[in-house]
């Protein structure tokens, strides 16, 4: 291109009367923000919490009962020199108490930093990936709201309801009753 070419350009490039560079549309890309979830079944519920939550699991071993402890709790289990609560999910959800098997777990889990429980479960499931925007309120199925204070909301992964629980506030509500057994 020559001087007066390029000038002439730059001048109409001024003007705003240049061709405009063409950008390629692109489709807007939206963020999905993600959860991860550890899922486990009681009672043939698809239940799930946080997965940073999660310490371990365990297979389901010895648990030495306290005696005067609540009935969700299940007793103390040595983790490696240290002594951990364990709750019985079933009991502490008002359901029938059940045979342990092959499948049964125990989850551990860390909450406020420190803390550390075990949770018995009749068997772990998977991690799985949910939208936040996929994550729905709990819907009310009592006047006071009572059966969901342990509910974050629910969600739907791959055909299946999983109930998403709020840990901190289901051990929060219990807190006594853990420091009781330790």
């Amino acid at each position: 291109m020559s001087m007066n070419g390029a000038a002439a350009q730059l001048e109409m490039m001024e003007k705003g009367e240049a061709s405009k560079p063409t950008v390629k549309s692109r489709a807007v890309q939206e963020e999905i923000i993600f959860n991860q979830w550890a899922t486990f079944n009681v009672n043939n519920e698809l239940f799930a919490i946080d997965v940073m939550q999660v310490k371990e699991v365990l297979r389901y071993s010895e648990i030495t009962p306290v005696p005067g402890s609540s009935s969700y709790i299940r007793g103390i289990i040595n983790l490696r020199g240290n002594v951990v609560t364990v709750l019985d999910t079933r009991l502490l959800f008002s359901l029938a108490a059940r045979e342990i098997d092959d499948d049964t777990r125990i989850i551990v889990v860390e909450y406020n930093e420190q803390e550390v429980v075990g949770m018995v479960v009749d068997s772990v499931d998977e991690v799985v990936n949910i939208p936040l925007k996929d994550i729905e309120r709990a819907p009310s199925v009592a006047s006071d709201d009572s059966d969901r204070r342990f509910v974050q909301g629910v969600s739907y992964y791959e055909n299946n309801l999983i109930i998403l629980l709020d840990l901190a506030r289901m051990l929060e509500s219990i807190t006594p009753a853990l420091e009781e057994s330790n």
